[in-house]
């Protein structure tokens, strides 16, 4: 078991309003794409056009899960703005989509906000609706994969920890942190957070898939008094299918990384 994580006095967790949609899609998209292990390496061309069309395809994912009231962020209380105009609004986007000649770093430039870190949620009672979600799948391809190899792997009796009715099950879909900001802490800081104050509304579990083992280390090893179960995982290296002449193959290779579905017990 973990102690609970210790947030500098100048930061500040908080829960994601509507006028963070647009932000918190930048970050996913930008984490997703550039800081991601498994995305960088998987599809490493033409990475500024996937990142707008990832924060474009986001739009539902994102936005449904901020206005479950559910999503937290992480943000900077001494920010400097790099624009005038962004500190008149309290941040601001300054993207172009139709140049994908910008970098890696100046994308993050042109997010001029103090929104660090995200950690989106949603009541598990109230699925997403699949269809709407498929665009960023059409993004990250191979994440379907990645999710039904998980849902495969899993030995658990659904009825065990299903949601039978709101408030009961939380689901964890979306972790990003800004690019030069990893390794803080801020992860594991909004992760004990949210456990608190999911256990605090009466919710008796949380649910997530991990695709970096830092955020499965954080998330199977709760402190106390929750407890953090891996129900199943898969190794993208030996993730195998076979194609429509039978063949087997190893397409995510040679993405050698841990995929892990994780359920905390919160009481």
């Amino acid at each position: 078991m973990m102690s609970d994580a210790k947030l500098s006095s100048r930061y500040e967790i908080r829960p994601l309003e509507p006028e963070h949609v647009e932000w918190a899609k930048a970050l996913f998209a930008h984490s997703s794409v550039f800081g991601s292990p498994i995305w960088r390496t998987l599809y490493p061309s033409n990475k500024t056009a996937r990142f707008y069309g990832l924060y474009q395809a986001s739009d539902y994912l994102i936005k449904y899960q901020i206005s479950s009231g559910l999503s937290l962020g992480l943000f900077d209380k001494e920010y400097e703005f790099k624009n005038p105009g962004s500190a008149a609004s309290g941040g601001k986007l300054y993207l172009d989509l139709s140049d994908p000649s910008i970098s890696e770093d100046e994308l993050l430039e042109q997010m001029d906000t103090p929104l660090v870190s995200i950690a989106c949620a949603f009541d598990a009672f109230y699925a997403m609706d699949n269809r709407r979600v498929a665009p960023v799948m059409g993004r990250l391809p191979a994440s379907t994969s990645f999710h039904a190899a998980l849902a495969e792997r899993d030995p658990r009796d659904p009825e065990t920890w299903l949601p039978t009715a709101p408030g009961q099950v939380l689901q964890r879909m979306g972790t990003a942190t800004k690019a030069g900001a990893e390794g803080e802490g801020f992860m594991k800081a909004m992760a004990h957070h949210m456990m608190r104050r999911a256990a605090d509304k009466g919710f008796r579990g949380i649910q997530i898939e991990c695709f970096h083992d830092a955020v499965t280390a954080v998330w199977a090893n709760p402190p106390v008094p929750f407890k953090g179960c891996v129900a199943g995982e898969v190794d993208t290296y030996s993730l195998d299918e076979i194609d429509v002449e039978g063949r087997r193959r190893f397409p995510y290779r040679p993405v050698r990384q841990r995929l892990t579905k994780v359920y905390v017990t919160l009481g």
